[in-house]
């Protein structure tokens, strides 16, 4: 991967339906430059897919958080997978310090959050929990 790449990539971050001929010429490239850095970067595994970002009011009536959780070490692979498994999981991370996890997550209404909390409680392998709200997002 080189500076154009990382462009490229930057720009797709942005807007990821921006057009080929609009990325060409940001880049100052040709737009079958840009399409073939695309598919090589699409077959290479470094772009994984596209996804929809939308503005916070769209989402408003979601409750989010994030839930930290230690993990016995044999069986992490396992909970990450059984952690994968919930769609209301929307990204799991690894992280340094007292927690292993870091789960980011999205449920319907504070019902259905406390179910799904308790599900990913019973999990095989998950010795402890936190979970934080989250209130706003500001940035």
């Amino acid at each position: 991967m080189d500076d154009k790449d990382r462009k490229l990539i930057s720009l797709l971050r942005d807007n990821a339906r921006m057009p080929v001929v609009i990325l060409a010429k940001k880049l100052g490239v040709s737009r079958a430059t840009v399409q073939n850095r695309i598919n090589k970067l699409e077959q290479n595994g470094v772009v994984q897919g596209y996804t929809l970002k939308l503005k916070p009011e769209a989402e408003s009536h979601l409750v989010r958080l994030f839930m930290n959780i230690t993990v016995k070490a044999k069986n992490e692979t396992a909970v990450i997978k059984d952690l994968q498994s919930f769609p209301q999981v929307v990204a799991i991370h690894h992280t340094s310090g007292h927690w292993d996890l870091m789960a980011e997550i999205r449920a319907e209404s504070l019902p259905s959050l406390n179910t799904l909390l308790g599900e990913i409680r019973l999990i095989d392998g998950i010795e402890q929990t936190e979970t934080n709200l989250l209130l706003d997002t500001v940035l």
